[in-house]
Parts: C-alpha cells; structure tokens; sequence
C-alpha cells in the first residue's frame, strides 16, 4: 500500500476542492482520496466569523469553565444545537459534545468542540466541518470522475481525541465508495476461534494513515491518496455509522 500526500496551495474560500485535487496530484482509478474536512469546509465558505457572535450566559460560564473567548464558546454551543447534540463536559480548553447530525443513520460522535478548530484559519475565525459533509464528498467524488475519468472513493476526515490517551488521531467523518466497516463476525481466528464482536475500522484505519503524511501543523497537506490497497470499492456514500448508547462500552464514563 502507497500513502501519497498531494500538497496544495493554501486553500481559501470559493476554491473548488476537486479541482485543486487534480491540479495537484496524478489520480487513478482505484484510488482512496483523503481530504481533510477543515479543508473542505474553508473552501465551502463554513468559517465562523467570530467577531459577529454575541456570546450568551452559558457561553460565558463555560469559558469561565474551560477557558477560550466567549464567541468561541458560542460557536461551539451553536454548532452543537445545528447538529442535534448536546455537551457532555469538559477539560482545559475543549468541551466534550456529542452530535447527532442530520444524515447519521446509526448512533452519534463524541467529539472535541463539536468539530470546531482555532487552528489553520485565520484570526478571528473559527472552522468546523462543511455542512454537508455527505454532499461535499458525494460532489468531489463526481467531480473527479468527470474530469479525469479516474473511479476513486473519497473519505472526509478530521482529528479525534481518545478516552485516557494523550494525543490526536485522524477519524473518517464520511466515505463515498467504500465501505467504512469490515465486518469479521463469523470468521475464524488462527485457532479455529468464531469471532463474535471484531469489526474493523477499515475507513478510520485508512484516515490515520493518511493523516501520517498529511499533518495538523503549517504542512499545507489537505489531502493524500492511498494507492495499491487491495480493497474493493462498493456503493455505500454516507455518513460513518457509529454505535448506539446501549451498546457502547464506555455508555457509564460519559
């Protein structure tokens, strides 16, 4: 397997993702395109102009609580409500969410800040995920295949922060033609064992990979492709179901 990153010029508003794809990269058919959302998202127009955000009293106290401005706290609170979700908690800097967003057919996402980010825009922004992220795939995907005729699947992603464990890993937030689990339910093991629960994270695997030469820094990275993988392509183009409250193990830490 290749993981081949595709540096770009720095992406701004109105930049047509695809585009900047193929300008920047010799894709093929077969291919797994991984795109940051960040990145999709700023070239979508999603940035939050944090400067015309009236914090509220709840905002306030969970700056009090967990420090960052106020509208930043806001924004926060905002894209939670667009999402369905709710705040679970806190720690230095981050508040835990858990959305449940329009389009997720199967349980919800626990994560930092509801997906939104200080970092790689410009000041006084925020940046979350476009919002769509189904669509802007779904479009990229479309796209690439008309321009080039290269058949490949794309996976949306960002970072992911882990129960008691230091550091960010990358997570597959939507996939268009591949399908983001592999289901091991019912193989046998090395002895001769049934699997009874392993499923893996075929799409978050493929996302941490990419993210090795992708970066989080001043990389300017937004996108790698991962080549000569040996998997096969399929018609699933959604959101990357997760697992519902009664079935997951961590359902009394948070």
């Amino acid at each position: 397997m290749q993981v081949l990153p595709i540096p770009t010029p720095l992406i701004r508003r109105g930049d047509v993702i695809a585009d900047v794809l193929i300008a920047c990269s010799n894709l093929r058919s077969g291919d797994i395109v991984v795109v940051s959302s960040k990145a999709v998202a700023t070239a979508e127009g999603a940035t939050i102009d944090l400067t015309k955000i009236t914090p509220s009293k709840e905002a306030i106290a969970w700056t009090e609580r967990c420090g960052r401005s106020p509208e930043f706290r806001q924004a926060i609170l905002d894209e939670t409500a667009r999402m369905h979700g709710r705040v679970l908690g806190s720690c230095p800097l981050a508040m835990l969410t858990e959305l449940r967003p329009d389009g997720l057919s199967e349980g919800s996402l626990l994560v930092a800040n509801a997906g939104l980010d200080l970092s790689n825009t410009t000041e006084g922004t925020a940046i979350g995920w476009p919002h769509d992220p189904v669509q802007s795939i779904a479009s990229i995907r479309r796209h690439i295949k008309e321009k080039t005729g290269a058949d490949v699947a794309v996976i949306i992603t960002d970072s992911q922060c882990r129960p008691r464990r230091w550091g960010v890993v990358a997570c597959a937030l939507a996939v268009s033609g591949l399908d983001p689990l592999e289901d091991l339910r019912g193989r046998e093991d090395l002895f001769g064992h049934t699997l009874s629960m392993t499923q893996e994270a075929r799409a978050d695997q493929l996302a941490t990979a990419a993210n090795t030469v992708m970066g989080n820094a001043s990389e300017s990275i937004p996108a790698a492709i991962i080549r000569d993988h040996g998997l096969s392509f399929g018609d699933f183009e959604g959101w990357v179901p997760g697992v519902e409250p009664e079935e997951d193990l961590f359902r009394g830490i948070v």
